[in-house]
């Protein structure tokens, strides 16, 4: 199994390292994890009262934007073979 490099690079971007015996499911499951902590901390910023209400679904879109591999298909993540 090969990544693609633009995979890669996304997951670098988020700190998450590739292991030798990683599948493009398990790391799709690490990058999850990791958008759920975010999602989690953005509610806590918005209780208490960092965020407002109202600009709360602004912040929610711009964090899912920042993970657009969770929106494909782990099958795509790696080259063709052959």
């Amino acid at each position: 199994m090969r990544l693609r490099a633009s995979v890669r690079e996304a997951l670098a971007r988020h700190g998450v390292r590739v292991g030798a015996g990683d599948t493009p499911v398990v790391l799709k499951e690490r990058l999850n994890d990791l958008y759920l902590d975010e999602v989690r901390r953005l509610k806590e910023r918005q209780r208490a009262g960092e965020i407002p209400l109202r600009e709360y679904a602004a912040h929610a879109q711009a964090l899912k934007e920042r993970y657009p591999l969770l929106g494909l298909p782990p099958e795509t993540w790696t080259e063709p073979e052959g």
